[in-house]
Formats: structure tokens, sequence, C-alpha cells
């Protein structure tokens, strides 16, 4: 699973410095060039799409990385796994 999460930090995207919510306008902005609200507001947009846009913008909440690497659904499912071994 490490491979994975590997892969994804290797793409060289992260979420934004200038984060408003979950940093991925602020991280789409920086990585594409484009002015950090134009893509928060196509973001916005994006929600009227019925399961596409909210569907799309959790995935990438869940597998982008901070600025600092990390992944949180990479941190979750380590939290899990210790959690079990505990048990």
């Amino acid at each position: 699973m490490n491979a994975f999460f590997d892969l994804i930090r290797g793409i060289g995207f992260r979420r934004g410095p200038r984060r408003l919510l979950g940093g991925i306008g602020g991280g789409i902005a920086a990585r594409t060039g484009l002015n950090v609200w134009l893509v928060r507001a196509l973001l916005v947009a994006s929600f009227l799409l019925p399961v596409l846009g909210v569907g799309a913008y959790v995935l990438a909440w869940a597998l982008l990385p901070w600025q600092d690497t990390s992944i949180p659904l990479q941190r979750a499912l380590d939290g899990l796994a210790r959690g079990a071994r505990r048990s």
C-alpha cells in the first residue's frame, strides 16, 4: 500500500499553502499557475454536478498530500492498523 501513496507523492501535487477549506483549490492553483479564487469558483461550480463534484473533492481531500507530504488516507489507515495490533 505504501507504493500507492509514494506514487501519489511522486506526482508533485500538494495541497496549497493558501488553504480555505481543504487546500485542494490552493494546490490546483499553485500547480497550474491559475488564480486561486478562479479555481475555487470552478470547484464550487463543480458541486452542482450531482455526485461527481463532491465525490471528486472528497477523493482529492483523502488522497492528496499536505505540504509536509503526509496523506490523510494513509494516516487514517496507519492508525487503524495500529489500533488493530493493540487489540
